[in-house]
């Protein structure tokens, strides 16, 4: 017989196991599948993040990384506590590197300010005292609610601690649509209502539907380097962000268990799950890939070919190393290891306009909820954000 669910949910990652969490909350008893291709929970992005607990100040007010990111920060710092699970509150700082960037701290801090989120600017004195190790000019500015947690260990704890009325399918791939259903390699699940939260595959299962007809996925491999010394830093050190594009550029983060990593790059990918070039391959993905990336180079949409010349370069140890050295005033590059294990970032393309799409993006289409952008803060906001997801699709279709 065909599995029913009212609720089926297309992926488990850190979005999709919240979607679960807070159907399992307003709708008690409701049957739950997720469905998930790989054989474990947060298999890419959410799995293979910082694990950092933004605080929700770089964002302008009226977008929806700005609603969610400081409730969902502190959702998620309780969650860890509740639990027992392991987290790290030891702040974080943002410095200029030169006088041109001193107006981008205080920028940060109007937009911190209009979002209600906690922070302090201060000088470098105060700096000083707050972080001894980092390097900044006049200002800097002090967020005391950044934390980081272990990703995987709060998405295994959330799976783990489903009612049973919640079952994940696991190594089970969507297909297609049918009627009342969709189809997978292991027979069709039939639902009342889904949610397409698949990450970097969300507009593939998208237009099943008829939703994200405008968009693509552009993938981007995201590694960091690990310090060898981690009295190197107490807090996480960032630097101003270019606020035109999504990436935070490369800083340093202070793990959940103490470590100091540089990273992590923004390097566009050739194919989806591009971790490596052996694993995961799709020649097809890789002619769309590479069309869509050298067409953005060509016409250099979002200074796109800056961008990609840049974060190349970054396979170099010795430039990557360069950029984090303006953040800090005692730093010994041969204490630096390997690259980590890459993550791949699921950003969205405008195709009409060939804009990244800088906001989380939800879109509704027949018994359906897509999830289409949900890149970074998305793992912080995940707890505040699938709970505005449901709220939606159950004011849209009386769930």
């Amino acid at each position: 017989m065909m599995k029913q669910a009212d609720f089926l949910i297309v992926g488990a990652g850190i979005i999709g196991l919240s979607i679960a969490r807070e159907l399992t909350r307003r709708y008690a008893g409701a049957r739950i599948v997720i469905l998930e291709k790989e054989s474990e929970v947060a298999f890419h992005a959410s799995g293979r993040n910082s694990g950092v607990l933004h605080a929700g100040f770089y964002y302008t007010a009226d977008s929806l990384k700005a609603r969610w990111t400081r409730t969902g920060n502190r959702l998620l710092t309780d969650y860890c506590l509740e639990h027992g699970l392991p987290i790290n509150r030891c702040g974080k700082v943002v410095v200029a590197a030169d006088e041109d960037e001193v107006e981008g701290v205080r920028e940060l801090k109007r937009r911190g300010d209009r979002n209600g989120v906690e922070l302090r600017l201060i000088d470098a004195g105060e700096l000083a005292q707050i972080e001894p190790n980092a390097r900044t000019v006049a200002i800097a500015l002090f967020s005391p609610t950044t934390a980081t947690v272990d990703p995987k260990a709060v998405c295994r704890h959330i799976a783990s601690n489903f009612p049973p009325n919640v079952e994940i399918c696991f190594s089970r791939r969507f297909l297609g649509r049918a009627p009342g259903s969709v189809l997978t390699d292991r027979g069709p699940i039939g639902y009342r209502h889904l949610f397409n939260a698949a990450g970097l595959y969300a507009d593939v299962v998208a237009r099943h539907f008829n939703a994200g007809v405008n968009f693509t996925m552009i993938p981007f491999k995201g590694i960091y380097l690990r310090y060898r010394d981690d009295d190197l830093l107490r807090r996480h050190v960032y630097p101003v962000p270019n606020l035109l594009n999504p990436f935070l550029g490369v800083h340093f983060t202070k793990t959940v268990d103490g470590h100091v990593k540089i990273g992590p790059t923004a390097i566009p990918a050739f194919w989806r799950e591009n971790y490596d070039f052996g694993s995961r391959f799709s020649l097809r993905e890789l002619g769309e890939t590479l069309s869509r990336e050298a067409k953005l180079f060509l016409l250099n949409r979002f200074n796109f070919r800056r961008l990609a010349i840049e974060e190349m370069r970054k396979y170099r140890k010795g430039f990557f190393i360069a950029e984090s050295r303006k953040l800090l005033k005692r730093l010994d590059p041969g204490r630096f290891g390997d690259y980590s294990r890459p993550g791949i970032r699921a950003q969205l393309l405008n195709l009409k306009t060939d804009e990244l799409v800088m906001d989380f993006l939800i879109e509704h289409a027949e018994n359906s909820t897509h999830v289409l952008n949900a890149v970074s803060p998305a793992f912080t906001s995940a707890f505040s954000f699938a709970a505005h997801i449901v709220e939606e699709a159950s004011s849209r279709f009386s769930l």
